[in-house]
């Protein structure tokens, strides 16, 4: 059984997805992510970083609301994000990070500063992907850090889709 804490804490991570605040997930919370991250790091949508990213936002939408939008409004909402971690996540994280690496993959190459040559991006530079998402400062700061284990300033795609698959499905 999972317990309310769990809950309370996938709940919690619902604001990060909804962009505009409006109390639910839509395509556009994803896309409006995307053109923050385009504006922090002066990369147009018409490159191919740009285009990449877009389309690892449809991608991971696409694959969210398959999760977890139970009454196909094309709308999470918090109940629905909260169900659809604790109840199918959970138990199949690998899922959760398959949907999500393709965005993932290009978010580091928008913010790789060497234009996507491949070794992944500073700790500098996912700090502030954090920050525009929405993640506190400090939490940024301190989350970065811990995504930099073997401290070479550099964070690589499977360093950040493990962190983010355990941020949303790991209970402990």
């Amino acid at each position: 059984m999972v317990s309310s804490e769990y809950e309370r804490r996938i709940a919690a991570r619902f604001a990060v997805f909804d962009q505009d605040g409006n109390g639910y997930i839509d395509r556009e919370d994803f896309s409006q992510a995307a053109r923050s991250l385009l504006a922090e790091f002066g990369v147009t949508a018409r490159s191919d970083r740009g285009q990449a990213l877009f389309i690892g936002a449809e991608a991971f939408w696409q694959g969210m609301a398959g999760i977890a939008d139970r009454d196909g409004d094309q709308r999470i909402t918090r109940d629905e994000f909260v169900t659809g971690a604790v109840k199918r996540l959970r138990d199949n994280p690998e899922r959760f990070t398959a949907i999500a690496r393709p965005f993932l993959r290009a978010v580091l190459a928008v913010a790789d500063e060497s234009e996507g040559e491949g070794e992944g991006t500073t700790v500098t530079s996912t700090g502030r992907v954090l920050r525009v998402l929405g993640i506190p400062a400090d939490i940024a700061d301190t989350a970065t850090a811990a995504l930099d284990p073997d401290h070479d300033g550099r964070i690589t795609e499977d360093d950040l889709v493990a962190a983010f698959g355990a941020y949303f499905t790991v209970r402990e």
